[in-house]
């Protein structure tokens, strides 16, 4: 006789696992804009996007800033008092309404030591950001403004997850997608009105990108070129 097959294992939910923390967590909601924390804070906790998206800034001494990610639903910031910083390199703030939970680093040190799943989530966190960083240096050396637009615009609308075709973004400032791709405001300006003409996105109070986007930076079609 054939024994039961057993019940599929639950998705892993690290809010699930985070609750059980006593007095080491903390979950807050954030308004557009608000700042999580600046540059030059005491690193001493690690920060999880429940919901919604957060940019990390970096203020030169001059007074000149440049945005250095954008993070969405499932990423975590601040992790870098895990590896000895003592201050916060960038300054964290919400871009649209977050639900982010804060983790003293004790008591994340626990759960990496003492919960596997969790820990196995972190690290592919972890190497999903290196591989991230590697790619921007990449195609911030290799590739023209217009694909760089493309590619963050792309990351942004979070494509290669769910396998959705089209996704909708909060309308972001033309100055900080250029701060990102290196590229002046009228140079974003005239590659947005493009892509917009070409039917690879849509604004209007919000930002609708659609997987054809893709186009632009798969193909080195003339038409694409900056």
């Amino acid at each position: 006789m054939n024994k039961d097959p057993k019940p599929p294992v639950p998705p892993f939910d690290p809010l699930t696992l985070l609750a059980k923390i006593k007095g080491g967590a903390t979950i807050s909601t954030y308004q557009a804009n608000q700042v999580v924390f600046s540059q030059d804070d005491p690193a001493n906790s690690v920060f999880y996007i429940d919901k919604g998206e957060v940019k990390l800034i970096v203020l030169s001494e001059q007074g000149k800033e440049a945005i250095v990610a954008i993070l969405g639903t499932g990423d975590f910031f601040g992790e870098g008092c895990l590896a000895g910083q003592t201050r916060r390199m960038a300054l964290a703030a919400a871009v649209v309404e977050c639900k982010i939970m804060r983790l003293e680093k004790a008591a994340m040190i626990g759960l990496l030591h003492n919960e596997p799943d969790f820990s196995e989530r972190f690290m592919s966190h972890l190497l999903a950001r290196n591989i991230r960083v590697e790619a921007d240096l990449v195609d911030h050396l290799f590739n023209s403004s217009e694909k760089r637009l493309a590619r963050l615009l792309l990351i942004l609308a979070r494509f290669g997850k769910e396998g959705a075709s089209e996704r909708i973004i909060p309308k972001i400032r033309q100055e900080a997608l250029a701060e990102m791709i290196g590229a002046t405001r009228s140079r974003v300006n005239f590659f947005m009105n493009k892509f917009r003409k070409l039917g690879f996105i849509d604004y209007n109070g919000h930002l609708k990108i659609h997987s054809s986007l893709l186009d632009v930076v798969l193909h080195d079609d003339p038409k694409f070129k900056s």
